[in-house]
C-alpha cells in the first residue's frame, strides 16, 4: 500500500507556469510532475569534495622581455608562429 501526504509548497509566478506547461506536456498531474522531478533530483549522487586546486610552476629568473602579460594571445601568435615558420621549412 503506498501512503501519499499532502503538502502545499510556494511557487513564484513564473515557476508555477513552467512546471503546470511541462505537466501538461508530459500529460501528468502538476503534482505527479514535481514528484518525479523530485524523486529524480534525491536519486542523484551528492557531488564528491571539488579537489583544491594546485598552481604547478617552473623556475625562471624573469618573464620574457617585449611581452604584455596582460595581453596572453600576444605569446600564443608568437609561438604559432614561430612553430609553423618552422615546419614550412
Amino acid at each position: 500500500m503506498i501512503v501519499t501526504m499532502r503538502m502545499t509548497i510556494s511557487l513564484d509566478d513564473h515557476l508555477a507556469t513552467q512546471v503546470r506547461r511541462e505537466a501538461a506536456a508530459q500529460g501528468r498531474s502538476v503534482s505527479a510532475f514535481i514528484a518525479g522531478v523530485l524523486s529524480d533530483a534525491l536519486k542523484r549522487p551528492e557531488p564528491s569534495e571539488v579537489q583544491p586546486f594546485r598552481l604547478v610552476t617552473v623556475r625562471g629568473s624573469r618573464p620574457r622581455s617585449g611581452f604584455d602579460l596582460d595581453r596572453p594571445r600576444d605569446l600564443d601568435t608568437e609561438e604559432d608562429e614561430w612553430t609553423f615558420a618552422r615546419v614550412r621549412r
